[in-house]
């Protein structure tokens, strides 16, 4: 059943039932670098990048391409860009300077920052620059066909609109030659390759050849189906703002089919990507971004791909930062113990998580790993105060190191408070002052045990039931008594485990002091 089989395999069989058996299947993605390239951005390439290894484990071949729109209109100035660029209005991204100063232009900065931001990923694609293939002309002949049938495409965009465009409009953007914006008034096309144009910023009239001047660029609407079929594109994914009744979408397939007598690719479409707690589409330009980065700083890259890869693309996604990331890193080290046959779950469930952990991880290990929860990782970080080393050491991998460090910054960054301690260095008398004499009595005896006995987290557990029965005191009333003496708090980490964990000469010498 179609339940029963991931959503990328469904989408694969789609596509190869719409495009028949081919040598090649051209998947495709692309983003404009209005600004910082944010997590929902990133599901347009999980989307496409899943298809294709889906496609792959069906032993097809696959080109991966990703389109920079690059040559997109500079609009407005985003949040945390200097007023200034107001002045450069009209321009290509790549013609705007870098306001950070560190790349050759608007564009490349963001560009180049979402590269390597996904370099640990695998995906194996082929980048193209938009401004490069419009300036080298190689659109030449699409944008003949789009100027020689406007009357088509109008009829098309009629269909979905009220409102009828004028009876001048062009389906196009031309950037002055001299100034290279796009303030300009169309003069006259001569049907072949000629336009003539008026620049309001230059204030001059001039002709071009859209053969040799790479000045003119097809709008939004036109431009992608035109580049379907340039690419011979397959399979391409789109938001949901796309996937309107009238979107982009809808008019690109008929412009496909009308102007150059090609099928649309095969589509998925996506729901947007939020952060826990905030809601709608995330933008670049409001400077709300929830960038890549920022997320790898709390997940490691196998469970950030999870989280796409468990999430069919039409439901929304929230990218938790909240206690949920504990629950998460749980499903996901479950789903591992299961592909390792570490964990026993019946034979449907077995396959399902399998297929899910073969699309999370690039490069499978022969054997199972032990890895520490990220749970107790968050624990032991804060009891060596933020030594990721020493937090590590007892698991001997980079992977467990690296999830500490993970660990340590979710601590830092997004734990509740009630989640966060210190373990203190000294019982003082403010201390001593908030745990009452029966209390006090416990944990002398507690200490005294430990001094004597080596203890598993099973048998340290039971001694504290043992305690609360031979001094008659609630079991409740010694948690917390212990938490208030071990981090001035009334609750925190499972006791048994947390007192291990800190080691139990350590915690005879605090105790020592009561």
């Amino acid at each position: 059943m179609e339940e029963d089989i991931h959503w990328s395999e469904v989408a694969a069989e789609k596509l190869i039932k719409e495009k028949g058996n081919k040598d090649l299947y051209v998947c495709a993605s692309g983003i404009s670098p209005s600004g910082t390239v944010h997590i929902g951005n990133f599901r347009e390439v999980m989307t496409t990048a899943l298809v294709v290894k889906a496609l792959e484990s069906k032993g097809k071949k696959t080109k991966f391409i990703f389109s920079w729109d690059d040559f997109d209109r500079f609009r407005k100035v985003p949040q945390g860009i200097p007023p200034k660029f107001e002045e450069y209005i009209g321009l290509p991204y790549t013609y705007v300077p870098d306001p950070f100063n560190c790349h050759k232009s608007y564009a490349e900065h963001y560009e180049k920052e979402f590269e390597n931001s996904i370099k640990d990923f695998g995906f194996d694609i082929k980048f193209i620059s938009q401004t490069k293939k419009y300036e080298s002309c190689d659109y030449a002949e699409g944008i003949k066909l789009t100027l020689n049938n406007v009357d088509k495409i109008k009829n098309i965009y009629s269909r979905f609109r009220v409102e009828q465009l004028d009876e001048n409009w062009l389906p196009i953007t031309i950037y002055c030659e001299n100034c290279h914006k796009d303030f300009i008034n169309v003069i006259s096309y001569d049907k072949k390759y000629q336009i003539t144009y008026d620049c309001h910023t230059c204030q001059k009239q001039f002709t071009a050849d859209f053969r040799k001047k790479g000045i003119v660029k097809l709008v939004w609407r036109v431009d992608w189906p035109m580049r379907w079929n340039y690419e011979k594109v397959d399979f391409e994914p789109g938001g949901k703002d796309h996937s309107v009744s009238g979107g982009s979408f809808d008019t690109g397939k008929h412009i496909v089919k009308e102007l150059w007598k090609r099928e649309p690719p095969s589509y998925v479409m996506y729901e947007f990507v939020s952060a826990k707690g905030q809601h709608g589409k995330i933008s670049s330009s409001k400077g709300e971004a929830l960038t890549i980065n920022e997320v790898l700083e709390i997940y490691e890259t196998p469970i950030m791909k999870y989280l796409f890869i468990k999430t069919k693309p039409r439901s929304p996604l929230d990218i938790s930062f909240d206690l949920d990331v504990l629950k998460i890193y749980e499903d996901f080290d479950k789903t591992e113990r299961i592909y390792y046959g570490q964990d026993k779950v019946g034979e449907k469930e077995t396959e399902k998580q399998k297929r899910i952990y073969e699309l999370c991880v690039d490069k499978i290990e022969k054997k199972f790993q032990e890895l520490p929860s990220f749970r107790h990782l968050s624990i032991l970080t804060q009891i060596y105060e933020g030594d990721i080393k020493k937090a590590a050491q007892e698991f001997k991998s980079k992977r467990a190191e690296n999830r500490a460090k993970l660990a340590f910054n979710w601590v830092k960054l997004y734990a509740p408070d009630d989640f966060k301690f210190e373990i203190h260095k000294n019982i003082d008398k403010a201390i001593k002052e908030k745990i009452n004499e029966p209390q006090i009595k416990s944990l002398k005896i507690l200490r005294e045990k430990l001094e004597k006995n080596r203890y598993d987290e099973q048998k340290l557990f039971n001694e504290f039931y043992s305690i609360c029965e031979e001094l008659e005191i609630k079991n409740t009333e010694f948690f917390e008594g212990a938490y208030i003496a071990l981090i001035g708090k009334k609750k925190g980490p499972k006791l048994a485990n947390f007192i291990l964990s800190i080691g139990q000469d350590r915690v005879v010498k605090l105790l020592s002091q009561i």
